[in-house]
């Protein structure tokens, strides 16, 4: 009897054990569905969280109507996105500071043609890409043609395929604004609401395009709703690298 006792006590020692095995892996199971569920209501709220008020779409209804136009909110990335000694408040990386008119995406490192930090536009950040930057004031978008003499700098504009051509060009356009033909022009300038900027975004091996874009509203948080239009993509730029003799 005492045999049997023990042989019955390891069976469902046994059983207990498998239960609890079973148990574990489907509470595994659960966490790991429960963790793809948060992460895509997660994503849905920072996408509400990016997206223009419901009254900026309205009043850009007509405008959104036409191709290749889009209305966005830039954060500001010094307040939204992840630092050395700061955990970012967004997923996205970039933290919502970025876009891309190609891509159509805010996530930094698909090619971003944009960036709002410090209450300042910039173009140009990463790797080789570089930018150019001017701002004509309240000329509607609607307005803005090859025929616009700030535009047709821009329009009209070769990047450079050599190495040191284009950091000469990088640094002709970082230090300090270019005059051409009466139109300043650089890769980094202040925010103004109500103003119409043009933008030129040069990412080497990638994209090329001129687009123009209004400021329409600052909100509470320091973010800033954009209306914009692709003017032009041009071809895609190749840059050759100075090969090193030995």
């Amino acid at each position: 009897m005492r045999r049997i006792s023990i042989v019955s006590l390891i069976g469902a020692t046994i059983s207990i054990l498998s239960f609890s095995l079973v148990a574990q892996a489907q509470s595994r199971q659960e966490l790991l569905q429960q963790l793809e569920t948060r992460r895509a209501e997660l994503q849905k709220l920072e996408e509400q969280f990016l997206a223009p008020a419901d009254e900026d779409r309205a009043a850009f209804a007509d405008f959104l109507k036409q191709p290749d136009t889009g209305l966005i909110r830039l954060l500001p990335r010094e307040t939204f996105d992840q630092f050395p000694n700061k955990p970012g408040k967004l997923t996205v990386r970039g933290g919502g500071a970025y876009y891309s008119f190609v891509r159509l995406t805010h996530e930094y490192g698909y090619g971003s043609d944009i960036e709002l930090q410090q209450n300042y536009l910039s173009v140009g950040f990463a790797g080789a890409d570089y930018g150019i930057m001017t701002m004509i004031d309240e000329v509607p978008l609607e307005n803005v043609t090859p025929e616009l003499s700030a535009a047709a700098f821009l329009f009209g504009y070769n990047p450079p395929n050599e190495e040191a051509a284009r950091r000469q060009e990088i640094q002709s356009f970082r230090s300090s604004p270019k005059n051409i033909d009466g139109a300043n022009y650089c890769s980094r300038l202040p925010v103004k609401v109500g103003a119409t900027y043009l933008l030129r975004s040069i990412s080497y091996g990638n994209s090329d395009v001129l687009v123009a874009f209004r400021v329409v509203r600052k909100d509470s948080d320091d973010s800033v709703i954009l209306a914009w239009k692709l003017l032009k993509k041009f071809p895609k730029p190749e840059l050759t690298r100075a090969t090193v003799r030995n």
